[in-house]
């Protein structure tokens, strides 16, 4: 029967992103700090896991490849080779030709042509020039040991004796692709198939797996490599490797351990030539002869075989107690695929609107126990609602990291000298969000990098440090997340911009902007002031891309300059789109949602107020002066006007302003329904969400308000 190893694989293709991941993150590192061994540690353990995982799933191209990665990464990790600019830079090169073979396996494209295989052998040719040797292969040869306490065994092969755990077919995983690796690291001197814990016809499971091998194998390679051709069993199956030469007891407790009959696994032994008959008779003779006297640690037999080191037994045993509660946690934590989490907050978010309704017609019918459980039930809703949002929630550290490759790479091409600083890492965004915010932001630290950072001659002529910073931040303000892309370069040309946007007619000569306005013209399709095209930036296809981006998210941008000093660009984005609580208000006849977070207040609108609205929109709060819009107007609702009349005063991005309503219901859960394409760009409107009574609210979108309050009322003003 062919095993479908689809889940396996899909599995290593999300585990290698992450490796990949942490390969450019530690080649990053080194390249500031070249003695930094924990980069070399953790850059070897990502090769190295990425081949194993490879090698097991049959994908050549990649194991092939990043065998010539690891060999340079060991002699690097050994001393042998040093971390120089050199070969990092060929390392990140070798990272980026690993990412484009996984994608190509991915897509199931076997073999390489074109560009990717001259790439391929390039990049081959250079590594080897590097290990200054042909053949990459390793050459870790097991010495025999020197006069070992008890009987000894005589061959020089590896014996390897595994039994595969019981969910190993159901995970996707084929038992012979293991045997197939191992051939690749040596000679498969003999094998034996064995069926353990067989259970009778009418109870056994024929998605089960019941296999075991004993197997002898000559390499040069060490127990480490051998034991990570197993890493994907691991944890579920009995592995036992003896290195060659190893003692006759430890063959007795392999015996012993087994779940097989000894005599039987003893045979299998002598059999495969792990053993000759007088060997193990001589080993059982030992072991009866030394049964009173104190045992070796297994510790001490694995020094004395060989199989580790003193230093490693030594910092096992103090950091096992300290691992058994990382392993627990590691033991808890599942990989969902992302179309199971957005099936459950769909789920969630129909549950909040049935929840609603049981509670509107608990209360419509006056029936007191029903109202109590309603009650309940809501609560509980509610926390499933925040549980499932804290599943979907990831920190933005991981978007901004990525950054740091593209700065570099910026740098080196245009001959700058940049610095990228992260603050607020942590920062929690829904995971749609993130995936969706990627790109803008790229095109902001681009275009930071490219066009905001002088060079370094200029930057000295200019009193500046000969390295410029671009510095992202992200944090919490008033239910969004405010992302920064800061950059101490040159700053907007304000004249320039004025300039060029006079030229194409898209403000009058002599028209009078504030600064923000001004810069509100660089968002304009097409739009660019730079000299020169280059291949990161200039094109002027960029910034108008960034902004339908970001509002498409339900987001604002904005951009500080100042002349000489360099440029703020703001991003304000809300902190989820699928559930929000809201705030219910009634506009004539129509029920509408103020995303809570947002609202500060609710005053009554004074009937000294109301008669004065014809003339002037805004109120006196407290002293301060608070601009309003009526929304009954603003949306055309029908319907006589509220004899009492309220504000909701909400703020965004530290303004505030009132909207006028003719009721206020309350707070609300609220699921975010998207509009059809035909009111998608209707102003004031994010969404829409269905009530408990089976009505559909729409959801105002109050920094599109705020924009329209600045834009109609502010200028009539000026």
């Amino acid at each position: 029967m062919e095993i479908d190893l689809g889940q396996a694989k899909t599995t290593f293709l999300a585990e290698s992103q992450e490796l990949l991941e942490e390969m450019e993150s530690s080649l990053l590192i080194l390249e500031r700090d070249p003695a930094d061994q924990n980069a070399v540690n953790s850059l070897f353990r990502a090769a190295h896991t990425i081949k194993g995982s490879s090698g097991v799933l049959g994908i050549e191209t990649v194991e092939k490849f990043t065998h010539f990665v690891e060999n340079l990464l060991e002699k690097m990790r050994t001393g042998q080779i040093k971390a120089d600019s050199g070969n990092i830079e060929l390392l990140l090169q070798c990272r980026d030709h690993i990412s484009r073979l996984i994608t190509l396996a991915a897509d199931e494209v076997e073999g390489l042509s074109g560009d990717l295989l001259r790439a391929d052998n390039d990049l081959s040719a250079k590594l080897a020039g590097c290990l200054d040797e042909r053949d990459a292969a390793p050459a870790v040869q097991a010495e025999a040991p020197e006069a070992l306490e008890g009987p000894s065994s005589r061959t020089d092969a590896w014996h390897i004796s595994i039994r595969f755990g019981r969910n190993t077919l159901k995970t996707g995983m084929d038992p012979i692709s293991f045997i197939a690796y191992l051939a690749k690291l040596g000679e498969v001197v003999s094998i034996t198939t064995l069926f353990f814990s067989m259970p009778g016809p009418e109870e056994m499971d024929p998605e089960d797996c019941y296999l075991g091998f004993e197997i002898d194998l000559k390499s040069d390679f060490d127990k480490k490599a051998i034991e990570d051709v197993f890493d994907f069993v691991r944890d579920e199956s009995t592995i036992r490797i003896l290195p060659p030469y190893s003692r006759m007891a430890s063959y007795v407790e392999l015996i012993k351990g087994m779940p097989e009959d000894s005599l039987l696994l003893g045979e299998i032994l002598v059999k495969g030539g792990a053993l000759t008959a007088g060997e193990l008779e001589e080993a059982l003779k030992y072991q009866d002869e030394s049964q009173a006297a104190k045992r070796p640690l297994i510790g001490e037999i694995l020094v004395e075989e060989g199989s580790t080191y003193p230093e490693i037994i030594n910092a096992a045993l103090e950091k096992q107690k300290k691992n058994q509660s990382i392993s627990a946690k590691e033991a808890a934590t599942l990989r969902i695929d992302a179309a199971k989490l957005d099936s459950l907050m769909n789920l969630v978010g129909e549950l909040v609107i049935a929840g609603a309704g049981i509670d509107q017609h608990a209360a419509r019918i006056g029936d007191t126990p029903l109202q109590e459980s309603a009650s309940i039930m809501l609560r509980l809703v509610e926390e499933i609602r925040e549980s499932a949002m804290k599943v979907r929630m990831v920190p933005i550290g991981e978007t901004f990291n990525r950054f740091r490759r593209v700065v570099r790479d910026i740098s080196r091409e245009l001959g700058k000298e940049i610095e990228i600083s992260i603050s607020g890492a942590e920062t929690e965004l829904d995971k749609n969000v993130i995936e969706k915010i990627s790109d803008p932001l790229m095109h902001l630290v681009r275009n930071a990098a490219d066009h905001g950072i002088e060079t370094t001659e200029a930057r000295k002529a200019a009193g500046k440090r000969a390295s410029g910073t671009i510095r992202l931040r992200a944090g919490h303000d008033a239910g969004c997340i405010v992302i920064e892309v800061e950059d101490d370069g040159r700053g907007l040309d304000r004249e320039k911009i004025v300039e060029k946007a006079v030229a194409r007619g898209l403000v009058a000569a002599g028209q009078h902007l504030t600064d923000a306005e001004a810069f509100k013209l660089v968002f304009e399709p097409g739009f660019s002031t730079a000299d020169e095209v280059t291949k990161f930036s200039g094109r002027g296809v960029g910034m108008d891309v960034v902004r339908k981006n970001i509002e498409a998210l339900r987001g604002t941008i904005e951009m500080e300059s100042a002349r000489g000093k360099g440029t703020t660009v703001r991003v304000r984005l809300p902190l989820t789109m699928a559930i929000i609580d809201g705030f219910m208000v009634g506009i004539g006849q129509s029920p509408y949602i103020i995303p809570l977070d947002m609202v500060v207040e609710c005053v009554e609108l004074s009937e000294e107020d109301r008669r004065a609205a014809g003339k002037r929109n805004y109120v006196n709060l407290r002293g301060e002066v608070l601009p309003f819009i009526r929304l009954k107007e603003f949306f055309n609702e029908t319907g006589e006007d509220s004899k009492y009349e309220n504000i909701v005063i909400v703020q965004y991005a530290g303004h505030k302003i009132g909207l006028v309503v003719d009721e206020l219901f309350g707070e609300v859960q609220t699921v975010i329904k998207s509009l059809g394409r035909v009111y998608r760009e209707v102003k004031g409107i994010s969404g829409a969400t269905i009530l408990g009574n089976g009505r559909v609210a729409l959801i105002l979108d109050v920094p599109r308000l705020m924009q329209t309050i600045e834009k109609n009322y502010f200028a009539r003003a000026g």
